[in-house]
């Protein structure tokens, strides 16, 4: 399914300097492609991401995005598959978006990725099991 056209929503971690910056990176590199896409702080917003169908524990060690396109119900993406989508917007991050995808660097990346997460959650306090 492409997602060029579609509409996204990124539910991001507000409470979170590094995510913030990160969103604020994405939103410099992104330009126009990135006027289109809605930001939404989970900080105390569980009731709202059950209703969404995300796990609220999860949603702050993983990044997820919704996509609505025309003529099809929404889709909820997480972790890389996230990243992706979204780097796919944007001319200067599609190479990386096209790296992290291949079968061979998806996992290992995985994996790096939940171990920062954890600690960064571990060392600010806020690592919920």
């Amino acid at each position: 399914m492409e997602h060029n056209n579609a509409k996204i929503c990124v539910y991001f971690d507000g409470a979170c300097p590094s995510c913030i910056k990160d969103r604020d990176s994405y939103l410099r590199l992104a330009g126009k492609a990135g006027q289109d896409i809605e930001w939404l702080d989970i900080t105390h917003k569980n009731d709202e991401l059950i209703a969404l169908g995300i796990n609220p524990k999860k949603a702050v060690k993983e990044l997820h995005i919704s996509i609505e396109s025309s003529g099809q119900s929404t889709q909820i993406l997480s972790e890389l598959d996230a990243y992706i989508v979204l780097m796919r917007r944007t001319t200067l991050l599609r190479p990386l978006a096209w790296l992290i995808a291949l079968p061979i660097i998806r996992p290992a990346l995985s994996n790096l990725y939940h171990w920062l997460v954890t600690r960064r959650l571990t060392k600010t306090g806020r690592l919920v099991e």
